[in-house]
């Protein structure tokens, strides 16, 4: 089947997912959306780099197309991102001040398992299917065999956590999936060229002193396809995994490009995409956590030096309750008890602190100013 013909099916595919949908939040047609036999499966790649986007069209096929029967490999990659797991918590799995610092933005996915980094070096593949035949080992398969035909001495084996290692130690990628009531999704990182810098970099707490129940990550050793292959080039590692796609599953699908900004196409893209921006969904689904953490606290005019202990809950990423407990000779009860006070009910967030504490700030002077702007600068620092 030629590209434009696949694009062709592609539109009618989702042409008569609009005709058939009585609305945006109704519940998917029980009947197919392909009328032809040639319509078994879908290959499409992504022309966006943007995480939020690329994410929204993950879930917007998850939630409109009918996969009874039917499946789609989607192929997409992100500039550099960091993608954490639908029940993790953002402040103990990656560096949000370097991230900040770099541009890098966060995403909250829907899928649960660990934090990775994306950039363009790394490739995404998300498999659709029904949720009778959701099957990530054989898609894994489709990954392994893939790179085997490409690269004979390549030693590549999935492992029960559903990873891809490479020589037996370094992990190449990584699996998250969703189930929902008919339909799945699994998708996984393939590292072809990412920078390890970077990943290392980002992908480490920010807060000291978090308990919680949120799901952590698993660090591993990770490596680059071109580490060990250094003439793979990405239209070959491409080509080969479309191809093996095509062998597993007994299809005769072309890599069709898409553009997950087209509402025309995907209606109601737009409205997913604007949710995983927020900090409502990013930030505030993160489970309920507390911190306890000591802060050091040094002053040179007059010399000083003392240790003050803070507590935190924090629920649905805003401020539950406070507790400071600072040496009395360092700052008096009353002020400690101010700063406590003004953080209740905002969001665990250095900006939205730093506001709340400048009417406090604002109403010291001198020696107890410096003090006082000192501790502020501490708590900012421990909430990342």
């Amino acid at each position: 089947m030629s590209e434009s013909t696949m694009m062709s099916q592609v539109k009618k595919t989702f042409s008569l997912l609009n005709q058939r949908a009585c609305s945006w939040s109704c519940s998917r047609s029980s009947s197919s959306f392909f009328t032809d036999s040639d319509s078994a499966g879908l290959v499409l790649q992504s022309h966006s780099t943007d995480v939020y986007q690329n994410l929204a069209l993950e879930d917007w096929i998850d939630a409109n197309v009918e996969l009874q029967g039917r499946g789609i490999l989607l192929l997409w990659r992100n500039r550099p991102a960091v993608v954490i797991g639908r029940h993790q918590n953002p402040w103990t799995e990656c560096n949000l001040p370097v991230m900040r610092r770099a541009g890098i933005p966060l995403a909250r996915r829907r899928s649960g398992g660990g934090t990775v980094f994306h950039d363009l070096g790394n490739l995404n593949l998300t498999f659709f299917t029904s949720k009778k035949a959701y099957d990530r080992q054989r898609n894994l398969k489709v990954v392994t065999d893939a790179l085997r035909r490409l690269r004979p001495g390549l030693d590549v084996q999935a492992t029960d956590r559903f990873d891809i290692l490479l020589n037996g130690r370094y992990k190449i990628s990584g699996t998250a999936s969703r189930l929902s009531r008919k339909s799945s999704y699994h998708h996984c990182t393939l590292l072809h060229s990412a920078d390890r810098s970077a990943l290392s970099s980002v992908l480490r707490p920010s807060c000291p002193g978090i308990q919680s129940n949120a799901t952590p990550s698993v660090p591993s050793p990770v490596a680059n396809l071109l580490d060990h292959a250094p003439s793979l080039q990405w239209e070959e590692l491409l080509g080969a995994l479309v191809q093996q796609y095509n062998t597993e599953f007994g299809l005769h699908s072309a890599l069709t490009d898409i553009d997950p900004t087209n509402e025309s196409m995907f209606p109601g893209v737009g409205e997913m995409e604007v949710e995983l921006r927020s900090w409502d969904w990013t930030f505030g689904k993160t489970p309920k956590f507390t911190m306890e953490t000591q802060l050091e606290l040094t002053n040179e005019q007059p010399p000083a030096r003392c240790s003050a202990r803070l507590q935190m809950e924090v629920k649905n990423g805003q401020i539950e309750s406070c507790h400071l407990d600072v040496p009395v000779e360092w700052l008096p009860v009353r002020l400690s008890g101010e700063l406590s006070s003004v953080l209740i009910g905002e969001r665990f967030c250095p900006h939205r602190a730093a506001a709340a504490f400048s009417a406090v700030l604002r109403s010291e002077s001198g020696a107890t100013h410096r003090r006082l702007h000192r501790l502020c600068d501490a708590m900012l620092t421990v909430m990342g």
